[in-house]
């Protein structure tokens, strides 16, 4: 009997034989040689390292790491695809680069599949599947087939720093030079790149996993009707109405904003103090964000004024504008918590929680001299009051 030889959609000779050599030159001269996916082209970052094992299309998303070069410690990457539902922002990608160990071109998985990217984002009139196609489409330069483990651990014990890669100048020389020559993060306002450019009204929850038979499914979550033929979206609540200043907020904060029963606004970074009190929401959200926060002067100004009138809660880079609106002062990390596993301790418990977190940045509590209460936090991998 004759058998007919494997064909995988996603998978060609090409894509193993053909590869396109690329190279990733960090500011300190390190070079480490791999092979293109994604973009050809050359980028420049500050390089960091994410320690997750999925979520990939999340981070790259993840407005928070506008500037920046990720690379994941996971070694293979791509091998679920990308779909529309797993996105933190419009607009694709916001990272500057992206480093893998190993990218797998053949995704294999039914949400990838069935799904793909919205409808609104094509490529040759077909559905993105892959990662690659994926970060093609947004002209995101990414390199895989290297050591991430040896570069982990040279940015954690060196620090980060800035970096480049590049599919068509293979000079390690020539890259360093255009490297040092790259400003950084540090005093660089990254907000006004992410930011909103209107107000919008958010309605959406976070995603739950429903059934093929969708037609009028109905079931009680959290004391809240939801109507699973339209995902998450809660038909019936007393809400309380809270305003999210937009420096780079992700979407999952604003889905789970909109299952804790909250009616969300999202506002332009600049969106002056003033506006939000004439709109007397409830509570006030600092989103996340990339970036040195003494860089976003406007949102420091903004957030003073808010101080005692609303309920305020800061996120990530949010957290630090209200850190500096109190007298705090902000300091940058040796490299950064990124990542899925951070362990920290709430003092007052003694409990000991595993969190994700996304921050260069960190308040300097003892700037403070004793103006706030702190729930205090320390990050168990450095002793770091969060």
């Amino acid at each position: 009997m004759e058998v007919a030889p494997f064909k995988n959609p996603y998978l060609s000779p090409e894509k193993f034989l053909n590869r396109t050599p690329a190279l990733l030159v960090l500011s300190d001269g390190t070079v480490f040689e791999g092979n293109s996916f994604g973009a050809d082209g050359e980028t420049i970052g500050e390089v960091v390292f994410n320690t997750s094992m999925t979520g990939y299309q999340e981070i790259l998303t993840d407005p928070s790491y506008r500037g920046q070069i990720v690379t994941m410690t996971y070694t293979q990457i791509g091998n679920y695809g990308v779909n529309y539902e797993d996105i933190e922002s419009p607009g694709g990608p916001k990272v500057e680069g992206f480093i893998v160990k190993e990218y797998l071109p053949f995704p294999s998985n039914w949400r990838a599949e069935e799904f793909g990217v919205h409808p609104s984002v094509r490529m040759r009139n077909k559905v993105i599947h892959s990662l690659a196609d994926y970060l093609k489409e947004y002209n995101i330069v990414g390199i895989e087939g290297i050591d991430t483990r040896a570069i982990t651990r040279h940015l954690r014990d060196n620090g980060s720093q800035m970096g480049i890669i590049s599919t068509k100048d293979l000079n390690p020389e020539s890259l360093l030079q255009k490297v040092r020559k790259h400003p950084g993060i540090v005093g660089i306002d990254l907000v006004k790149e992410v930011t909103s450019r209107r107000a919008y009204s958010w309605k959406e929850g976070v995603w739950k996993w429903q059934p093929k038979d969708r037609n009028a499914l109905c079931v009680k979550c959290n004391g809240l009707n939801v109507n699973l033929s339209d995902p998450s979206r809660v038909t019936d609540y007393e809400s309380r109405s809270i305003v999210v200043y937009d420096f780079g907020v992700k979407l999952s904060i604003l889905r789970n904003l909109v299952d804790a029963g909250f009616d969300v606004t999202v506002v332009p970074a600049k969106t002056p103090a003033e506006k939000v009190l004439d709109m007397n929401p409830d509570g006030v959200v600092l989103s996340n964000g990339p970036g040195d926060p003494e860089a976003v002067t406007y949102a420091v100004k903004n957030t003073k004024k808010l101080i005692g009138k609303k309920p305020l809660l800061g996120i990530c880079l949010g957290h630090q504008l209200l850190g500096l609106a109190l007298g705090g002062k902000t300091y940058k990390l040796k490299f950064g918590h990124h990542g899925g596993n951070h362990p920290v301790m709430d003092l007052a418990t003694g409990k000991v929680a595993i969190t994700a977190q996304n921050h260069n940045f960190c308040v300097d509590i003892r700037q403070l001299k004793g103006q706030v209460t702190l729930t205090i936090k320390i990050s168990m991998m450095e002793q770091k009051k969060e």
